[in-house]
């Protein structure tokens, strides 16, 4: 049965890896269901520490550190109801790999390190990741970092593929600070904050008698 034509687009959240230099397209994990709650928490980059004096106590560092908190939930239920592959065969192993590899250089890169350093050579860089942006509308395009990623395997099929689970994905917004202003990311960021302004801008101020006040002594 076909939808109500009427009824309005479900825009769901996800994650899209970028190639951090040029900005291409390389992966895009769409959230299966939208968490019903998602946490974020800014912390102020104030001037702080025994060099800081009372002429700095208003000053701003940068950004605040922003974290962003949530649950998703993966279910394969529906899917084996109708027979459908890969779900039939895996379950839901293949959406849990798309998300563990965000935090996992790829095999090649790490036989390549190996290959490097068996042949002596002294220094090694890490490996280079794909730029990950969280996407949460069009008002919320932001490069993140995982810095935390559970998953809770709640149910199983006869050969244990995981059919239902819970993934819970913490991220710390990469703020200029972190990339600068030319990467591909940091322009993301200005982008991300600019969106912000807008969006308080538009916020109607209230008065000094709502707040049981005629002014400001």
């Amino acid at each position: 049965m076909s939808a109500f034509p009427n009824s309005p687009r479900l825009v769901k959240g996800g994650l899209v890896l970028v190639d951090p230099d040029s900005g291409a397209v390389q992966k895009i994990i769409v959230l299966q269901y939208n968490p019903d709650t998602l946490t974020r928490t800014l912390q102020p980059q104030g001037v702080t520490g025994e060099t800081a004096d009372r002429s700095e106590a208003l000053r701003l560092k940068g950004p605040p550190i922003e974290t962003i908190k949530l649950d998703a939930e993966l279910d394969a239920t529906d899917q084996l109801e109708n027979g459908e592959a890969p779900a039939t065969q895996l379950g839901i192993h293949p959406q849990l790999a798309a998300l563990e590899m965000i935090v996992y250089p790829s095999s090649s890169q790490l036989q390549s390190n190996h290959a490097l350093a068996q042949s002596g050579t002294l220094e090694i860089a890490p490996v280079i990741a794909p730029l990950t942006l969280f996407i949460w509308s069009k008002s919320r395009i932001v490069p993140v970092r995982l810095t935390d990623f559970s998953i809770t395997e709640e149910a199983f099929d006869p050969n244990l593929n995981p059919i239902r689970a819970k993934s819970g994905l913490g991220m710390r917004v990469l703020s200029v600070n972190d990339l600068g202003f030319s990467a591909k990311g940091g322009s993301l960021f200005m982008a991300y904050q600019q969106q912000k302004e807008k969006l308080a801008s538009q916020s109607a101020g209230g008065t000094l008698s709502a707040l049981g006040i005629g002014g400001i002594p």
